[in-house]
């Protein structure tokens, strides 16, 4: 039988127009999306503050997890992109807040920006259930 498949929407505006979700399951599997430090409001999270904008990217990430059914202790892997990778310090506190006991396997990239100049952060996660 043919593993069901779980889209998992944050509600963001540009879901539908991109034609992405914030998280898939597929079977065992869960992918979560490119995770920006957007507000409830929209506003970006911590304006130049690393840390924050991190923290904010694992909330949203985390919560996307939970409605797929999966939890962080099932994730095995992160990305971490940041504009700036000489400040991978103040991200990766943020990640070893959330992932010191767990320890997934981590990469942490540098990219040229992303599509609101203010986000210094975006991450993704990948995990398995079971």
């Amino acid at each position: 039988m043919e593993p069901t498949r779980k889209l998992v929407s944050s509600g963001s505006p540009l879901e539908p127009r991109i034609g992405f979700s914030r998280a898939v399951r597929k079977g065992d599997y869960v992918a979560v999306a490119g995770t920006a430090p957007i507000g409830d409001d929209g506003a970006t999270v911590g304006p130049g503050d690393v840390y924050a904008q991190t923290i904010r990217c694992l909330d949203i990430a985390e919560a996307a997890l939970r409605e797929a059914g999966a939890s962080p202790e099932d994730v095995v892997r992160t990305r971490i992109m940041l504009t700036d990778v000489t400040q991978w310090r103040e991200a990766a506190r943020a990640h070893g807040e959330r992932f010191a006991e767990i320890r997934p396997v981590c990469t942490f990239v540098e990219v040229s920006r992303f599509i609101d100049p203010e986000w210094l952060v975006e991450l993704e996660l990948d995990a398995v259930l079971g």
